[in-house]
């Protein structure tokens, strides 16, 4: 090879840094682009795969439902929108949903508030589901659903028994100030 030809050629080879280093790179940045531009990766987002069907005759969403673990849900219908509140078994925190009714379907939004806590972890919130379900033979009607952190609406069980003579009454699961948050004083009067 002439001296003209290599010096063409040489400053192309310093540019890309020589031979081998260079057709690995130019490898591994095709590579990152044919992984970047292919399937989306699973974002962990869970999708309840449920589908609204006929409203059990005579059935209304209305009322208070009862869960072991998550208390009293009050709920109220009015149209197609739904709005509840409950307070956990245990008394350490209070929930408040809203959302829409297609059939025996409720899909909502939830926030939980951690009664004396502030801050970030104070609250958590996600979505759901209820399907309203009649059992056969004299049973109360329930809920069956799922909860979900964040774009999750599904992964954590919620099942719920309707309560007879019982009147939703929304605001009675809200702590009273007392129980909101912390106070100072009172250990040394």
């Amino acid at each position: 090879m002439s001296v003209s030809k290599l010096s063409r050629v040489s400053p192309l080879i310093g540019r890309l840094g020589g031979g081998l280093l260079s057709v690995t790179l130019l490898c591994t940045v095709a590579a990152s682009g044919a992984v970047a531009c292919g399937p989306k990766a699973d974002t962990g987002v869970k999708r309840a795969q449920v589908t609204a069907g006929d409203m059990p005759t005579g059935a209304d969403w209305t009322g208070v439902y009862f869960s072991p673990i998550y208390g009293h849900l009050h709920l109220t219908k009015e149209g197609k929108n739904v709005s509840a509140r409950w307070r956990t078994t245990s008394g350490e925190a209070w929930g408040e949903l809203h959302g829409e009714v297609v059939g025996d379907l409720l899909r909502f939004e939830w926030t939980e508030h951690k009664i004396g806590m502030v801050g970030p972890s104070a609250s958590s919130s996600g979505k759901g589901y209820f399907k309203y379900v009649r059992p056969e033979g004299a049973d109360e009607d329930k809920l069956i659903g799922e909860w979900g952190l964040g774009a999750s609406d599904s992964g954590n069980s919620w099942d719920a028994v309707k309560q007879r003579n019982m009147l939703p009454d929304p605001d009675s699961v809200k702590p009273d100030e007392l129980e909101r948050g912390p106070s100072g004083g009172g250990w040394d009067e």
